[in-house]
């Protein structure tokens, strides 16, 4: 009997464990379309800290998950780099962020002055964010509003066919939005499939 107790004991604590662990690494949240972004703070790869709200007065904000090693990401930095350099002559401002545990900030810095990445670069070193948004992939976009309200989630562009190549790689998906929140108008297709590498966690 007593065997039998100090099993169901160590299974317990074993099996709880084990579920902590899974839950650990699901997103606990995800903000959806129509949902207002909470702030949050995190460190550039220098380590100043940055505010989401830092960024009020813009008329919209895109948030960028990116990755340094991953192909899909690195296949869209110019892109990226094209659309803030657009875009933020009309008020947009552009924020990236690496949530990727196996990616140092010093690497992230380096990755984004190799590729012309010129916005706000930040490191999500807990994936707090990552998590709290739902974050799964690089590349994946957020957009929000002036009153920061996610207007559009999803790829940036090309989601239906997947490509490593930055010839083939496209804006598609978010320029329209872009443009439909700058207009005051409602975004047609609010929610894509992103698609790219999966956050490691």
């Amino acid at each position: 009997m007593q065997k039998q107790l100090l099993i169901t004991i160590f299974s317990a604590i074993v099996l709880g464990t084990a579920t902590s662990c899974r839950a650990a690494e699901i997103p606990a949240a995800k903000i959806k379309v129509g949902d207002m972004m909470p702030d949050f703070t995190l460190p550039d790869p220098g380590g100043q800290m940055h505010s989401l709200y830092d960024l009020r007065g813009h008329k919209a904000v895109a948030v960028i998950f990116i990755a340094t090693r991953c192909p899909y990401s690195n296949a869209f930095t110019g892109v990226m780099s094209r659309l803030a350099q657009e875009y933020s002559a009309k008020g947009v401002a552009f924020v990236g962020i690496n949530a990727n545990k196996t990616e140092p900030a010093a690497e992230v810095a380096e990755h984004a002055r190799t590729h012309g990445l010129n916005f706000l670069i930040l490191k999500d070193p807990e994936d707090t964010v990552a998590n709290r948004l739902g974050a799964r992939v690089t590349p994946e976009v957020f957009l929000m509003d002036s009153n920061w309200v996610v207007r559009y989630h999803g790829a940036l562009g090309g989601s239906q066919h997947p490509t490593t190549d930055p010839q083939q790689a496209s804006d598609e998906e978010v320029r329209p939005a872009l443009d439909a929140v700058l207009t005051g108008q409602p975004v047609a297709v609010s929610e894509t499939k992103a698609f790219g590498c999966t956050i490691k966690r």
